[in-house]
């Protein structure tokens, strides 16, 4: 059996990026309004597709 608890989940608006915490979802939405494009050094903390599930 397998137990799964709601986790919150936190979103750059820009490019759809999902974070455990608000700060990296906010750090990731400044650095993609001000140069169009995603930062490695932010985006390593966005959640992997299959810990969304």
């Amino acid at each position: 059996m397998t137990k799964r608890t709601k986790q919150i989940l936190y979103f750059c608006p820009e490019c759809n990026f999902a974070y455990k915490e608000k700060e990296w979802a906010l750090k990731c939405k400044e650095w993609c309004k001000q140069h169009n494009s995603c930062n490695l050094n932010i985006i390593k903390y966005a959640i992997k597709s299959k810990e969304r599930s």
